[in-house]
């Protein structure tokens, strides 16, 4: 009887660009710190400057080992290496909204009529409610995937959680209460697919905006993002408007604010508008593998402002849906509205641009 052989794993990254880009000066959670109610507090105090003024900000010391992070990016590549044919047996309905499984490049149109040459594949949460088949590479290490999954929460999201809270004068647990794991939510783990475009393509995209993406929110509480040599993301300042570059962090992830915490909060912490831009010229010719996590709410939670002491002191009671008397969506139904408006296919540059996708929200693209 054969003996099954594990299936080896290697990812390499590529060199750093060694462009002098303008960089984003972006502040730093050490979560090393999280031990002690004087790192704790100290940690709350830094994070909400952040999120109100830069809206990105880096984790480090979140206790995952590299090798963990690497053994994702392998799987991801191992992914996306597969034949067209054999992924696209896990297209879900992408014009109702639903996304959790594989959506292909050319949805969108780019500046310059050129077509967008990125793919996604997104895997659910694993709370018994979103059971999904996948391609074998995927099924051969999903234990692996979930453990991997879980420790962002207990490691990463639990920790920010906590220290926004404290921020907002709140009961320690009041963000991870609304995130419990075992809880109906969209929270997914992404491998992110940017295909390198021709030179023909390049100038044709360079000529206008040169953007793989066009700037936009995320719709949940928090993104984390892993390192990615490859230089892409820009975000936008709250303060200034300026855009500027992400620098991939060593040892790092990168975090940004997304839109249910900016109702839940009244506005007080924004969602982080951002960005991919094509990569500079030496890196261009590299496709570009992210590994992303996105946290929500649980379903049922209604989007309603929260009654924290700060948010009252500083006059932050209401979001745009209470301020315009319109009835206030669940997480769940919001993400069902906004997804079914990001992933329709495009034909235009910015079709569908401030289409009203919940009463009071409309979709944006942001310059």
């Amino acid at each position: 009887m054969p003996i099954a052989v594990p299936q080896i794993f290697k990812y390499d990254y590529v060199p750093e660009t060694k462009e002098n880009l303008d960089w984003a000066d972006l502040p730093t959670i050490d979560l090393s710190k999280f031990s002690t109610p004087e790192g704790k507090f100290e940690l709350s105090q830094t994070l909400i400057e952040a999120i109100r003024t830069k809206g990105f900000f880096y984790v480090i010391n979140y206790g995952i080992d590299q090798e963990k992070v690497d053994k994702q990016f392998s799987i991801g590549s191992n992914f996306y290496n597969l034949p067209l044919e054999e992924k696209s047996k896990y297209i879900p309905d992408l014009e109702n909204g639903e996304y959790n499984g594989y959506r292909p490049a050319g949805r969108a149109v780019l500046s310059g009529g050129v077509k967008d040459q990125t793919e996604v594949y997104n895997i659910p949460k694993f709370d018994g409610y979103h059971d999904r088949d996948h391609p074998e590479v995927i099924k051969e290490n999903i234990k692996e995937i979930e453990e991997f999954a879980r420790s962002l929460h207990t490691n990463v999201l639990d920790p920010l959680h906590q220290l926004i809270a404290l921020a907002l004068e709140l009961p320690e647990d009041f963000f991870t209460n609304l995130h419990k794991y075992e809880n109906p939510s969209e929270d997914h783990l992404r491998y992110m697919m940017y295909r390198h475009f021709n030179e023909d393509q390049l100038k044709k995209l360079n000529e206008n905006d040169g953007l793989y993406s066009l700037g936009h929110t995320d719709l949940g509480t928090l993104t984390l993002l892993f390192r990615q040599p490859v230089a892409a993301l820009q975000i936008k300042d709250h303060k200034t408007g300026d855009w500027k570059w992400a620098k991939p962090l060593n040892g790092s992830l990168t975090v940004n604010t997304c839109d249910a915490l900016s109702f839940l909060t009244g506005g007080y912490i924004k969602s982080t508008v951002h960005r991919v831009s094509v990569p500079p010229k030496d890196q261009n010719q590299f496709d570009r593998l992210g590994l992303l996590y996105f946290a929500r709410p649980s379903n049922d939670l209604k989007l309603s402002t929260i009654k924290s002491p700060l948010l009252i002191r500083e006059g932050f009671t209401q979001n745009e849906f209470e301020k315009g008397e319109f009835d206030v969506p669940t997480m769940g139904e919001f993400v069902k509205l906004k997804q079914t408006w990001q992933q329709k296919k495009r034909q235009n540059y910015r079709e569908r641009e401030d289409e009203i996708i919940a009463p009071g929200f409309k979709g944006k693209y942001h310059d």
